[in-house]
């Protein structure tokens, strides 16, 4: 269950040589503010993405308000890393990453966010909602139920989103972050506002989930198959991935609440659904766009059609704390899954900051 401290709260690069170098020769672009650490992080090996292709027995334990599934790898007593996969994703998308961070030592958690496979709610009368803070509050619970103090948050897609939110508002609990695309913490007021058409094209998805026949894809197992893949196709434009690799991932969206959870998620965010009152007061906070103070490293993108243009220079005031920020070339939005070992080389070095 989420702790007193947690509940009350809510509701109320230093990188070696070596490591530089093997980014550098990945095709990724660093500019750093950040000053080197006295212990230089280890250089993960490179792995070749798609190398591993599954988990361990997944666990599942209570926490909050789910039955959560997890995979976990590494020792039992290491540093804890949890990894947050987006939509339309699954833990799959760290497949690789875990292992290399496993090999380092750390205690490696990769959660099914609510709505995906294994998680399940505990009560069927729980109303499915998929907001900011609802999500982030099922990560705190998380930590609480496995009695971790304190981890290094990596995410993205929904995943950064969720690692940023613990990261502004709960920094005791975050010792560090890796966040793909920056600062995502949704401001509902600013999200009323039009974007540049080209912008506006890339989120097609979104739109189309405000719509009852969006909603009905979504609960149709052929077009919601069909949806998500053309999802794939299109902000991993450079990613040679095969149809194993997205037909594992798929099984996570037969979970029984898997549409309503998606379909809330994207209507939320554009003020066409509404929330829960319990979570007014930390919406509230959020919508401030608080920074963030936490040793963080940034990773954008260069094939991804959501990164934005700048070299983070469109974020880079949120954050506070000693900061990196990198951009991968030739990636596309999946970056854990299409960069493993570069995704994996930032979590260690923010470790190390």
């Amino acid at each position: 269950m989420i702790s007193r401290r947690g509940f009350s709260k809510a509701f109320g690069v230093g990188t070696g040589a070596a490591a530089v170098s093997l980014l550098r020769l990945q095709g990724t672009q660093t500019a750093s503010a950040a000053p080197r650490s006295a212990s230089p992080a280890p250089a993960v090996p490179t792995v070749t993405p798609g190398a591993h292709t599954t988990f361990p027995r997944l666990k599942q334990i209570r926490a909050g308000l789910l039955d959560v599934g997890y995979a976990e790898l590494g020792p039992a007593h290491g540093p804890a890393v949890i990894c947050l996969h987006g939509w339309p994703y699954d833990i799959h998308s760290y497949a690789d990453v875990a292992p290399l961070l496993a090999a380092e030592g750390y205690r490696v958690i990769v959660p099914y966010l609510r709505g995906h496979g294994t998680t399940r709610f505990l009560s069927e009368r729980t109303f499915r909602n998929a907001q900011q803070s609802a999500i982030a509050l099922d990560i705190i619970a998380l930590m609480d139920a496995l009695k971790i103090e304190r981890a290094v948050l990596a995410g993205f897609d929904w995943g950064s989103r969720t690692a940023d939110i613990i990261a502004a508002l709960w920094p005791e609990r975050c010792k560090a972050l890796v966040s793909v695309s920056g600062y995502l913490i949704t401001n509902r007021e600013a999200n009323l506002k039009p974007l540049a058409p080209k912008a506006e094209y890339a989120w097609w998805y979104q739109y189309y989930f405000a719509t009852e026949r969006g909603r009905l894809a979504m609960e149709d197992k052929t077009l919601r198959h069909d949806l998500t893949r053309l999802v794939w196709d299109t902000v991993s434009p450079t990613w040679d991935f095969d149809d194993a690799t997205f037909e594992r991932t798929t099984a996570a969206f037969d979970n029984p609440d898997y549409a309503a959870i998606v379909i809330h998620n994207y209507r939320w965010r554009l003020s066409l659904a509404d929330g829960e009152r319990r979570y007014n007061g930390l919406e509230k906070q959020l919508a401030t766009r608080p920074v963030i103070q936490v040793p963080t490293i940034t990773l954008d993108a260069e094939r991804d059609p959501f990164t934005p243009a700048g070299n983070g220079a469109s974020y880079r005031d949120r954050f506070t704390g000693t900061y990196e920020h990198r951009t991968l070339t030739g990636i596309g939005h999946n970056v854990p899954q299409e960069a493993p070992t570069a995704f994996a080389q930032a979590v260690i070095d923010v470790d190390h900051f």
